[in-house]
């Protein structure tokens, strides 16, 4: 028998040199801290091309998988690990399913913010020959009826009130048919599955539209704040089917000119309090990865903010921050709003930024035209100067002791003026005819 005592040695384990060891642990961490990037980047990239988010999430997860276990794999290979394979494949589990719960705590989590109740109302509805189903209210004129009906036009854009007020009932007491209605993309209106859809020339053909179901020949218009912008936009297309407008505390009459030097913003107003308010709202990864979205394909930042969920916190952003549109931006502001629009506010607004210039049109229109401003209106003053100096005969009024939101915070007067300017009666304040801004009251 031979003796085992003589028997060579099996040789020792080879050891891995230090700096080998160190380099391929450096391989593994550069792949876990490469791994979120490189999801972001492919969640991106492939919601270019597609809306599914189940597709851009599957992708990330496969980038996340195939950018760690790559690494892991080589640094295995370099710190002459024997299991390369064991420790590419958990690294690559490990970073896809922490990206799977980083994404879900983060990014798809809901906003959680409740949608209040609407406002109960007559609503009605039009399916228009443009495709919107719209909402609408009709205050029907009393006594003589007269042959041209006001169309309210809501701001924002995407920011209707709920109709009708105490204006469409003073109106309707005049003797005008009164039609209030949400916008599309906004209110009780029509949402719709692209966001690309909201654009000042679709807002323009959805009113034209209204008219042609109206079945008038004319229309008043009276528009606030974006709706004077709508309103102004309506006339420079259909110069010959507006009789009167009204334009309040009125928007730039052509954004592209204010996109630098800006129209004056109602957040420089806020308090601290409601800038504290905002930044909570506002400071959300929801909101984040949907700004990024945006910037690739509007269609796949619809999905993974859907209006029943945007909706809700736009309101109650809109809600916190409303009273710095007024004289007091301390003081609470108690309106009727219906549901606003985040979606229609947003491409609305960036599409009124590439719209042509109707001022040339305007400067030859022969309409009537009031222009009703603020005290303490946050947009500046060479907007409302430029409605009364484009549109042939139009008066300019200032509104003492009130901002914004002239009809909640002077509805007397505000009333007053509207029905006398649409019913031919003298106005109960006198016009401003300077270039220079109007003193404040009382100076």
């Amino acid at each position: 028998m031979t003796s085992t005592l003589n028997s060579p040695k099996p040789p020792p384990p080879r050891r891995t040199p230090l700096p080998r060891g160190l380099g391929g642990g450096a391989l593994v961490l550069t792949g876990a801290l490469l791994a979120p990037p490189a999801a972001a980047t492919a969640f991106l990239l492939t919601a270019a091309a597609t809306a599914s988010l189940a597709t851009c999430a599957a992708t990330a997860l496969a980038a996340a998988a195939l950018v760690s276990g790559a690494a892991a794999h080589l640094g295995g290979r370099l710190a002459r690990a024997r299991r390369r394979g064991l420790l590419a494949a958990l690294a690559a589990a490990c970073m896809a399913g922490i990206t799977a719960i980083a994404g879900g705590l983060l990014v798809f989590r809901p906003l959680g913010v409740t949608a209040a109740p609407l406002p109960a109302q007559d609503t009605r509805y039009w399916r228009l020959s443009t495709g919107s189903r719209i909402a609408y209210t009709l205050t029907p004129a009393q006594g003589r009826r007269r042959p041209d009906p006001v169309v309210r036009l809501h701001g924002g854009p995407g920011t209707p009130g709920a109709g009708p007020d105490d204006l469409d009932r003073a109106l309707a007491a005049a003797g005008f048919d009164v039609y209030t209605y949400d916008q599309l993309g906004s209110g009780r209106s029509q949402r719709l599955d692209d966001p690309a859809g909201y654009t000042v020339a679709r807002q323009v053909a959805d009113l034209e539209a209204i008219r042609g179901r109206i079945g008038a020949g004319r229309l008043v218009l009276a528009g606030g704040s974006w709706g004077a912008t709508l309103a102004a936009a309506y006339l420079a297309a259909h110069p010959d089917r507006v009789a009167r407008t009204v334009f309040t505390s009125p928007g730039a009459l052509w954004a592209p000119e204010w996109e630098k030097s800006g129209e004056g913003e109602i957040w420089d107003r806020l308090t601290p309090a409601q800038r504290a308010r905002m930044d909570d709202l506002e400071n959300r990864p929801q909101l984040v990865a949907w700004s990024l979205l945006m910037a690739v394909n509007p269609r796949a930042a619809h999905a993974l903010l859907p209006d029943e969920e945007v909706d809700p916190l736009f309101d109650e952003l809109l809600s916190s921050v409303g009273s710095a549109a007024t004289c007091r931006p301390g003081r609470p502001l108690h309106e009727a709003v219906s549901r606003s629009g985040f979606y229609s506010n947003q491409m609305t607004s960036d599409d009124a930024l590439r719209v042509p210039d109707p001022r040339p049109v305007l400067r030859r229109a022969a309409v009537p035209a009031l222009i009703l401003r603020g005290q303490c209106e946050y947009k500046r003053w060479e907007i409302a100067r430029e409605y009364r100096d484009t549109i042939p005969g139009a008066v300019l009024v200032q509104v003492p002791d009130a901002g914004h939101v002239i009809d909640a915070e002077q509805p007397v007067l505000y009333r007053s003026a509207v029905v006398a300017f649409l019913t031919g009666r003298p106005l109960p304040l006198a016009p401003y005819t300077g270039r220079a801004a109007p003193p404040p009251a009382g100076r």
